[in-house]
């Protein structure tokens, strides 16, 4: 049910009755400001344009057990309180409860510019996983399909722990997130950290992504977690291989091989999941269907043999 009751008298306000008052910085909630992500370059232009220009458009506020409550306008308020001569911003009430206020989150965000795919997740999973709503219900809240829904979640779910963390506090961009995605949770964080200590790009971390997902030993994996930036340069062929001294000449040649498909099915199924459909035209559908169908007729048949070969390798 909306929340229709009259704005505390504890809370300062100036132009109390006004259609936006002007609320004063130090009495606003930013609970829901977990659910935004931090992008420092984002912050900066807010403060620039705050200072150049003032305030333009009113924060989005809604009332929550007598506190007024931040939906829209967290840099405005991070940016407001960096300044001086900021006291009050100029604020819209929502008469709306907590559920709607998130789904307000959620589509102010992709009015106001384009949506980070990521910060709708933390909508989403909010909502499905903090106020226990069902898929089809968050779907028709956010007048989205519920199999969009269960994308945007999964896209929150397959983060690890540590890795939502540092998303969430500005220390790891989206696009950053959206690479350790590809890799399973428990490889993420060596991942990260790896990244955060050689201060990787963006397009690196993607890479060094691509070689884990290749490398066929943990010799090789620990190689590119040890120094991602000699791996990549060691890769100028796509692929990691490092000569091991434990094996024969046959299994080294076997595990050459192996890594470099091991590459090329992690840059593909990478590139299936999160790019094709998005890149492709229509008149590339035609001239591509018979090598697509051909490449899902032969991983059969090589995913036959592994399973035949991995017995017999099991054999004594």
């Amino acid at each position: 049910m909306p929340n229709s009751q009259p704005i505390p008298p504890e809370i300062t306000v100036i132009g109390d009755g006004i259609q936006d008052p002007m609320l004063a910085l130090e009495i606003l909630d930013e609970r829901l400001q977990r659910y935004r992500l931090v992008q420092p370059k984002l912050e900066r232009q807010m403060m620039q344009s705050l200072k150049d220009y003032g305030q333009v458009s009113p924060i989005i506020v809604f009332q929550l057990e007598g506190q007024m409550v931040l939906v829209d306008g967290f840099k405005r308020l991070r940016a407001a309180r960096s300044l001086k001569g900021f006291t009050h911003l100029q604020a819209r009430l929502l008469e709306v409860d907590e559920q709607a206020a998130k789904a307000a989150l959620f589509n102010l965000n992709r009015i106001v510019g384009r949506p980070v795919e990521l910060e709708e997740a933390w909508v989403i999973f909010a909502l499905v996983r903090e106020d226990g709503l069902q898929q089809a219900e968050v779907a028709q809240m956010l007048g989205r399909h519920k199999s969009w829904v269960n994308r945007r979640l999964a896209l929150i779910e397959r983060l690890c722990d540590e890795a939502r963390e540092s998303l969430r506090l500005g220390l790891l961009t989206p696009t950053q997130a959206r690479h350790l995605i590809r890799l399973p949770r428990g490889n993420q964080k060596a991942a990260m950290l790896a990244a955060t200590d050689a201060a990787l790009t963006s397009r690196e971390l993607s890479d060094v992504v691509d070689l884990l997902s290749a490398s066929s030993t943990a010799e090789q994996a620990h190689l590119v977690l040890s120094n991602p930036r000699e791996a990549l340069r060691q890769s100028q062929a796509d692929y990691v291989y490092q000569w091991d001294p434990r094996m024969s000449a046959s299994g080294n040649r076997a595990a050459k091989r192996l890594a470099l498909l091991l590459d090329c099915l992690a840059k593909m199924n990478s590139w299936l999941r999160y790019k094709g459909r998005s890149e492709l035209q229509a008149i590339d559908r035609e001239p591509l269907t018979d090598g697509f169908v051909k490449l899902e007729q032969e991983t059969k048949v090589v995913a036959e043999a592994t399973e035949d070969f991995l017995k017999e390798m099991k054999q004594p």
